[in-house]
């Protein structure tokens, strides 16, 4: 099963170039606390170039890493090569994961549900993957709970402008609510203002652990 998404190489460039400011500037010990006490066979969800793949605890027996964009899953199977727990690269998307039924110990979603087409769809495949008890681990940006914030983060996504040349990504999605909507128990959950470079704006988010019910 592979993604039936068109390459996006500009949008996998500049995505590459952002990220990496953002991992200076702290996004790296978020995704280390994220990660932090996995194990088993854990499927990452959208893996972009491979950025948590060197943080994964010894505890993982494997990663399966699903990506859509060819040039992300390209850089993704070089990182993973240096990787100290086993990563298999798949071609993927997350409406339609290749996967079993309850197959996996574990789910990772790492800035990525903002960009899916339908959340539900992704949190249900998410759900459908996942052993009974299951945890799925998350790391997102989310809609400001306050105004004018909020309203002005809801008009950037309905110009529709920001989806399109950030390859998708929607600026005011609640995924809180979706993970909870979805049939997940929300155990662990985190608040935080983050600006991925100097010139981005505080923007919300969430970092925490569900578990699948």
């Amino acid at each position: 099963m592979t993604a039936p998404t068109k390459p996006h190489p500009r949008f996998a460039r500049m995505y590459m170039r952002s990220a990496a400011a953002a991992e200076e500037r702290g996004a790296t010990d978020h995704r280390r606390r994220l990660l932090e006490g996995l194990r088993g066979t854990v499927v990452e969800i959208g893996a972009g170039h491979g950025l948590n793949f060197p943080l994964y605890p010894p505890e993982v027996s494997e990663v399966i890493a699903i990506e859509p964009e060819p040039t992300l899953r390209s850089q993704a199977e070089t990182a993973a090569k240096s990787a100290r727990v086993p990563i298999r690269v798949l071609a993927g998307v997350a409406d339609e994961l290749p996967l079993e039924d309850e197959s996996v110990d574990a789910a990772v979603a790492s800035l990525v549900l903002c960009s899916v087409p339908d959340q539900s769809r992704a949190f249900a495949e998410i759900r459908r993957v996942l052993r009974p008890g299951g945890e799925l681990r998350f790391y997102e940006h989310v809609i400001p709970q306050r105004q004018p914030k909020r309203a002005l983060f809801q008009a950037i996504d309905r110009t529709g402008i920001w989806p399109a040349i950030a390859g998708g990504c929607h600026a005011a999605r609640d995924t809180t609510d979706a993970i909870m909507q979805a049939g997940f128990d929300i155990e662990e959950i985190e608040r935080f203002d983050f600006s991925a470079n100097r010139f981005q704006p505080l923007v919300p988010h969430i970092l925490g652990a569900a578990r699948r019910v």
